[in-house]
């Protein structure tokens, strides 16, 4: 092969191929910010069906790569599409991955979600073996691609292969930790020692990402605040006594933010641009979404906030959808955008219908919808109860439109919040309605103050959340290993 990888990122998903959530949002930037400073990186992903029927063509590279699990003839196919310069790997196995969804339908996940990606990890380090070269680091992502680094904990004490790469594992939600049977451990291929309290083992079950956290030589999380939570009982999700273990090797790292997609000065979505230097595009942003959604023509000179997200408890939905007719009685328009739980998708159509022309609620997600959301609210809310990272505030800040949020992880990482002299947005720190209401009250408040909004939005527009000081902050952390990548 040519131009052999020296980083490899090993995700379940990755923008624009495949995408759940947030992590194909990093996967998608992160390593093609480090190829476009002068890296050797890849990224190994599944072929998910719907990708051979994109816009994106991958080519056969390998075709019947053996694998070895859960029987010794399993084999892969590997596509190769180079994504802007930079060589992406999809491993093909119908049976786990040409499916309508990633990992669940509505009516839970996928029964053999663990083999899937048992399979998946197996597959990565197989594809991996074939290089002309070993890679120097292994960069593995949440509990799809977490047993990575056991497998490769135990390859290095007999392959040569493996003696000089290294592993780093990406922790993006604590939350979710692939919890399965004991059973399902027996066949996986891993060594029975591995089945221990410092393993693998996590009361009597099987936790993919407890064995990423393990045996990964390094952990990192996405943002600082989130790497300091999760050693406590509160946000540690069952996990913390390991990771207070492995504390020493634990660090935090900010996500950044595409300014290629989420820049209002260039978004393709918008009804108008427009940027700090003239704010007049967002007026004109606001007035389409109004009109876009059915809500009254007198909200154009009353704040309006906007909610992106999955409707569930994490995200805080609930809190929200308790203050809607507070927000309505103060003539305050409300735009929500996501999905979730059922009953959080009953009761915000059911809002809907009782606050017509002042309450839009959108069940489901589209990029297009959440760009013209950001630039047509004057306010943004993210009332998590945690929240590792958040990109959503990062966008809201560029367009103009100053968050409302949780002191949690990420979000009080990059909100400055009012009254600061240098306030991009408002914090509140116990995710109760009260709190929650009285810092909304506190945002309406300063938007009477038109001076005082726009320095506070040209604030937040001038912010640098970029990836390049992200894959920096990788790349040191790949290097201190000893290597000159």
């Amino acid at each position: 092969m040519d131009n052999q990888p020296e980083i490899c990122f090993v995700a379940s998903e990755m923008y624009p191929f495949s995408k759940s959530g947030g992590l194909a949002d990093v996967i998608g930037v992160l390593p093609l910010t480090m190829h476009k400073m002068g890296y050797k990186v890849c990224v190994i992903t599944p072929l998910y069906g719907r990708i051979l029927t994109a816009n994106f063509r991958p080519r056969l590279v390998y075709e019947d790569l053996k694998v070895g699990y859960p029987w010794p003839e399993t084999t892969t196919d590997v596509y190769r599409a180079d994504f802007k310069g930079m060589p992406v790997y999809f491993l093909e196995r119908g049976e786990y991955f040409d499916r309508r969804y990633y990992y669940c339908t509505y009516k839970g996940d996928y029964f053999d979600n663990c083999e899937r990606f048992i399979f998946f990890c197996r597959a990565a380090i197989s594809l991996m073996q074939a290089f002309e070269t070993p890679p120097k680091i292994v960069h593995s992502h949440d509990w799809h691609a977490a047993l990575v680094n056991p497998y490769l904990y135990y390859q290095r004490r007999f392959n040569p292969y493996w003696k000089n790469t290294s592993t780093v594992f990406s922790i993006h939600n604590l939350a979710f930790q692939g919890r399965f049977s004991v059973r399902l451990f027996w066949d996986c291929g891993l060594p029975y020692e591995a089945w221990n309290m410092n393993g693998v083992e996590y009361y009597d079950s099987f936790n993919l990402l407890k064995g990423g956290i393990a045996y990964a030589d390094k952990i990192t999380t996405v943002s600082p605040s989130y790497a300091e939570e999760i050693i406590t009982p509160e946000f540690g999700c069952g996990l913390e006594g390991i990771l207070q273990n492995r504390s020493s090797d634990l660090q935090g790292i900010l996500n950044g933010s595409d300014y290629e997609i989420w820049d209002p000065s260039k978004d393709r979505f918008l009804e108008a641009n427009y940027s700090y230097d003239d704010l007049y595009g967002k007026h004109l942003c606001k007035k389409d979404l109004l009109k876009l959604l059915n809500l009254s023509d007198k909200l154009l000179s009353r704040p309006v906030v906007g909610f992106i997200g999955r409707l569930r408890d994490q995200k805080g939905i609930d809190l929200l959808m308790e203050l809607i007719p507070e927000l309505v009685s103060l003539n305050v328009g409300v735009v929500v955008l996501g999905e979730g739980d059922s009953r959080y998708e009953i009761e915000l159509m059911n809002m809907v219908e009782s606050f017509m022309g002042h309450v839009a609620g959108i069940v489901g997600y589209t990029e297009e919808m959440a760009h013209i959301i950001q630039a047509g609210t004057d306010i943004f809310l993210m009332p998590s109860r945690y929240e590792p990272c958040g990109l959503t505030q990062m966008y809201s800040l560029r367009y103009g439109t100053p968050p409302v949020a949780t002191a949690v992880g990420g979000l009080k990482d990059t909100i400055i919040p009012y009254p600061d002299e240098d306030a991009t947005g408002f914090i509140f720190q116990q995710p109760l309605v009260l709190n929650f209401f009285d810092e909304i009250k506190n945002a309406l408040n300063l938007y009477q103050d038109a001076d005082a909004w726009k320095e506070m939005i040209i604030r937040g527009m001038r912010a640098d959340f970029s990836w390049r000081r992200s894959a920096e902050e990788y790349i040191q952390l790949y290097e201190n290993f000893g290597y000159d990548l």
